[in-house]
């Protein structure tokens, strides 16, 4: 049976509230009509079920089959384990078995599966090269948890006198989605912030174990409540702070806001000698050398503790009985516990029993170590519920599939194990009747009395390490389960594994012996790693004849080193991996390999031409989008990164020396924050807006520069405008007019189209900032254009030095902001900036706006699930709805009678424009619209990223151009331009855009003056002092950008 492409799903029968699902139907949708040559997959059968998240019709509706018999199937699919009679022989089964660990309740399912000759692979082992697990539901867990608790806090404080917002919440189960759930969440966040939380429960402080997923995941419900984190060593002073203000007369006084605190190790233990510091790797070694330390430094100022912490029994407990006892007699504020990582009797040591979902808590009274199902007594509430991700049972399933989908055909359509790819390989436990060398350990482990057989051997890779070692091991590594000791030293350290060869002893007296490819990106962290490993068996050997069980023999290969060059002591970590970045990694990489003289020549470069190169990092969500940057780029390595882990980020963010930020500027926040923390330099090539204002004396304080707008516009156009000025002002010059254009535009052959426009980008930011209002000073008037005209109010413009474009410009947005900024609002009477477009988009661009095209409302024509074609939703816009007419009459004839007809146009030369423009974006034609698309800005958005894109070979430009008219104290008067015009690079037929260039290029350059401590200046920077942009536009020039200057 295995390979025939059959893939089955079970029916879950562990759990009444498991409603999760393996695939849902969009994925099966994908795997079946994608054809069994590419997916894998020729048929999905399902055990009938009417809890399943997603309906058996729908299932039905993509093309699965519906039968209580799998028989057919070669791969069966499930969330838990399924009972024992669903083991069909000679079939591959997926699901979470619970069975590496040797886990006593499910060897029976084990046992099974090895008499069937199945085979087994399980979600959990499922990791990529890098350690990370691909398949987990962590984060859920997370969400569903601290939402519960929420809604218990609520019932507690009912209980015990108080109404607080979080009464109002439900558990995350009752809510639709997971948006609803966070909709409520904010809901209650609003109140807390507008109506404020008792002063008797406050400061209400969340304490948080761990920093993994199960953590990120309650810390992103808590964030939307308003908070504030506070360092686990400032929480005294946070109690403090509160028992003043309670003693005070104004009892009636609210807090508007919550408290959270994150804890990791180093906060829970402390050594056990005094004059000792804590430290990781030591403590991973040696657990019994520490003593307990969080019911001292934490749990006295907690008001609830969510613990999210993967424990094992070697460690000391996070809060014992006796120590829960003490605290609560000392009158310690804790109120409850939000066990969820439902540890039964594990560091939590009276969290003694697990909660369902409908009857998630209970009351444990430490005074007399009782347990109680009401929420009315003393004590602390308690939840730890053993199966929250099926409470966001439709998200959950879709994350699952998302990646599970991508291994299902190669599990459906294998027959060798040895023809799958290693992670999958590592992840199967039995194969054909036995059990696969990973994990040939069970039987031992299995005939093993101790407590806690817990074993991870794949649970990170060396791969892409700049340093690596094999280290090999022999010993009683598994049965004495000496092995977790080495692989914690690993972690602990910072470093990480990839198991190259495991051999487990049969017999009593037979040892293990297992190969380690262990790597590091600092050669010293691998140095100690290999120290430590050495005292570990040195350790174990000093015991002698007392104990030789425990006895670990120790090999250490030869230290191997990737092809990083070793002179890149400066790093530089680029944030996002759109077409800005690629220029400015290149930039970055490519100082000290080329001889400088070839593309750039400065007095910046030269600083790193003697002494060192730039290792560039860049990290995206997406691996696969970093490595497509680098390609081709020395001294350049991508990697996975989701900023959004505060814990990933730190980590990178620390082995820098400067940060470029390309990513939104939404994302800025979170970044610049990481930098001030870990005294970093930022850059940017976006607005520097309030936000980040506010963070000014923090980068101070932190002695670093967050270097925003260094860009094109804003950006270039700064250091342009601020040499021209101060030049002037230089020479008692005052600037009576102050004029700045600035577009990108299709160069002349790739303007091939009635708008002359392409967008190299999504045309939706382009569409919006057509609405923007602006506002200017023209000959010490203010004139203000509101949205709605901004494309009437465009005029034709001439530029001396490039008579041959025909151009007209826009004003941009608001003008005046630029006479502070530049140090001319007092003297300049003429304030003007504005976009550039070639002659006539905006005549055309504004008609499209009266007819509709870029209305943001939901179309009548567009409602009730009905897609109609481009040629029905066109002439819907023209007021011909209800009509049907030949495809050969809607043509640019017809469009142009229609919009003179309705007055949408003032001539007769625009409307036939406008035609044409409809015409070639395609709205004539009778495909249908996408499903996608809800409104008619989207329809056009869509529409014109199909028709207005760049080939691969077309090139765009850049034009910036600024004009100053300077008065000087002898009367005479002065006309000073400045312009820019950068056109895209193509090379090996892939052109690189100019858009991306000016932009990339700056952001690298901002990075380079860093590097090179040309900056001196802290805190919130934009490139508007001389000893910023006048370095920067050395380099900018001898990169091969042409700046034009003329004095008349």
């Amino acid at each position: 049976m295995f390979g025939n492409g059959v893939v089955g799903i079970l029916s879950e029968t562990t759990n009444k509230w498991e409603r999760r699902a393996p695939l849902t139907p969009s994925h099966c949708a994908r795997l079946l009509h994608g054809g069994r040559g590419k997916t894998g997959v020729s048929r999905i059968i399902l055990q009938p079920s009417t809890k399943r998240i997603h309906h058996d019709a729908l299932y039905e509706d993509v093309g699965c089959e519906i039968s209580e018999d799998l028989s057919g199937c070669g791969l069966i699919l499930g969330i838990k384990q399924p009972k024992l009679e669903m083991i069909l022989p000679d079939r591959a089964y997926a699901f979470f078995s619970h069975t590496h660990k040797a886990q006593k309740e499910n060897m029976p399912l084990l046992d099974k599966i090895l008499a069937e000759r199945a085979s087994l692979f399980d979600y959990e082992l499922i990791v990529e090269d890098t350690g990370k697990r691909l398949l987990a539901f962590g984060s859920f867990a997370g969400r569903a948890g601290m939402i519960d608790f929420l809604r218990g806090l609520g019932l507690w404080y009912l209980n015990h006198g108080y109404s607080t917002p979080f009464l109002s919440l439900g558990s995350s189960y009752m809510y639709s989605s997971l948006a609803a759930a966070k909709a409520a969440v904010i809901s209650v966040g609003e109140e807390i912030a507008t109506m404020g939380l008792p002063m008797g429960i406050c400061p209400l402080v969340f304490v948080f174990s761990g920093c993994g997923n199960v953590s990120h995941g309650a810390q992103e419900i808590f964030k939307l409540l308003p908070h504030s984190f506070v360092d686990p060593t400032k929480l005294p002073e946070l109690h403090e702070m509160a028992r003043d203000l309670t003693q005070s007369k104004h009892l009636s006084k609210r807090i508007f806001q919550v408290y959270g605190s994150v804890t990791t190790s180093q906060d829970m233990v402390e050594h056990s000698n005094p004059s000792k510091p804590f430290n990781k790797a030591d403590y991973y070694a040696h657990p019994e050398q520490y003593k307990p330390a969080f019911h001292e430094k934490i749990a006295p100022y907690a008001s609830v503790i969510v613990n999210c912490m993967y424990w094992e029994r070697r460690f000391p407990r996070l809060l014992t009985t006796k120590q829960i006892q003490d605290l609560m007699g000392n009158g310690c504020p804790l109120v409850g516990i939000c066990d969820i990582t439902c540890d039964v009797g594990g560091s939590i040591e009276f969290i003694n029993q697990t909660t369902s979902i409908d009857s998630p808590f209970f009351r444990y009274e430490p005074s007399n170590d009782s347990y109680h199902y009401d929420l009315e007594g003393k004590g602390v509430v308690c939840s730890a519920v053993d199966i929250l991700p099926t409470e966001f049972a439709k998200e959950a399933s879709q994350h699952f599939g998302d990646i599970l989908s991508h291994f299902t055909g190669i599990l459906a359509s294998f027959r060798n194990l040895e023809e799958l790819p290693s992670h999958l390989k590592r992840a199967c436990i039995a194969h054909y009747g036995g059990l696969t060398q990973l994990y040939e350990y069970i039987p031992r482990m299995r005939k093993s009395d101790l407590h806690d057989p817990s074993i991870v051997l794949s649970n990170s890779s060396a791969n892409g390490r700049k340093y690596t070692v094999l280290v090999s091991l022999s010993g009683h590594l598994f049965d004495k389960f000496l092995i977790n000791e080495a692989l914690d030293i690993i972690e602990a350290a910072g470093g990480s594994f990839h198991l190259v060869k495991c051999q487990v002893g049969q017999i009593t007296s037979a040892l293990s012996y297992s190969e380690l490819e262990v790597g590091a990106e600092d050669k010293a962290v691998l140095d100690k790693i290999v120290d430590s490993l050495t005292s570990l068996a040195n350790s174990s050997n000093s015991l002698g004849s007392q104990d030789k069980e425990n006895n670990i023999s120790l090999k250490v290969g030869v230290f191997q080193e990737t092809i990083m060059d070793e002179k890149c002591d400066a790093k530089v970590l680029i944030l996002g991996a759109g077409r800005v970045c690629r220029p400015a990694a290149k930039l970055l990489g490519s100082i000290g390999s080329m001889p400088p003289d070839k593309w750039l020549k400065s007095s910046i470069t030269a600083d790193f031409e003697e002494q060192n190169c730039v290792q560039v990092i860049v990290g995206s969500l997406y691996l696969k989008d970093a490595e497509e940057v680098i390609k081709g780029i020395p001294n350049a390595k991508a990697i996975q990164l989701d900023i959004t882990n505060h814990e990933s980020l730190s980590s990178c963010i620390a082995q820098v020396d400067v940060v470029i930020s390309l990513l939104p500027p939404s994302c800025h926040g979170i970044i610049a924050k990481t930098c001030i923390e870990l005294k970093k330099h930022l850059v940017t090539a976006s607005y520097v807006d309030d936000s980040l204002l506010k963070l000014d004396q923090d980068a101070k304080s932190a002695g670093i520069a967050i270097l925003g707008e260094m860009g094109l516009d804003p950006g270039i156009d700064h250091m342009m405008a601020m040499k021209m000025i101060n030049q002037a002002h230089v020479a008692k010059g005052k600037i009576r007019s102050f004029l700045s254009y600035c577009g990108g535009l299709p160069s002349p052959a790739a303007a091939n189209n009635p708008l002359a426009y392409k967008f190299s980008w999504s045309p939706a930011g382009a569409i919006r900032a057509g609405w923007n209002s602006a506002a200017y000073r023209y000959q010490g008037e203010i004139i203000h254009i509101e949205g709605q005209r901004l494309y009437d109010s465009a005029a034709k413009l001439r530029l001396p030095d490039f008579p041959a474009f025909a151009l007209e410009c826009l004003p941009n947005r608001n003008s005046l902001v630029y006479g502070d900024l530049y140090g001319i609002g007092e003297e300049a009477s003429t304030i003007f900036r504005g976009t550039l477009r070639y002659e006539g988009f905006s005549q055309i661009m504004g008609t499209l706006f009266k007819i509709g095209f870029f209305c943001t409302e939901s179309n009548l024509i567009l409602k009730d699930g009905i897609r109609p074609t481009h040629a029905e939703f066109l002439l819907g816009l023209l007021g011909i709805n209800g009509k049907i007419l030949p495809d050969t009459v809607i043509d640019e004839r017809y469009i142009t009678d229609r919009i003179l007809a309705l007055g949408l146009c003032k001539d007769k030369e625009t409307a036939v424009k406008t035609a044409k423009t409809i015409i070639f974006l395609g709205f004539q034609e009778p495909t249908e619209i996408s499903s996608s698309c809800k409104s008619p800005f989207e329809v056009t958005s869509l529409r014109m990223e199909e028709r207005l894109a760049y080939s691969k070979t077309e090139q765009d430009i850049v034009l910036l151009h600024h004009e100053l008219i300077v008065d000087y104290p002898d009367s005479h008067t002065e006309t000073h331009r400045s312009t820019l015009l950068a056109l895209g690079r193509t090379e090996n037929e892939k052109t690189t855009m100019a858009m991306a260039l000016t932009v990339g290029i700056p952001a690298a350059t901002g990075a380079l003056l860093l590097l090179a401590n040309k900056i001196k200046a802290n805190g919130v920077l934009r490139p508007i002092d001389p000893e910023v942009y006048e370095p920067a536009l050395d380099i900018l020039e001898a990169y091969g950008f042409k700046l034009l200057e003329k004095i008349e």
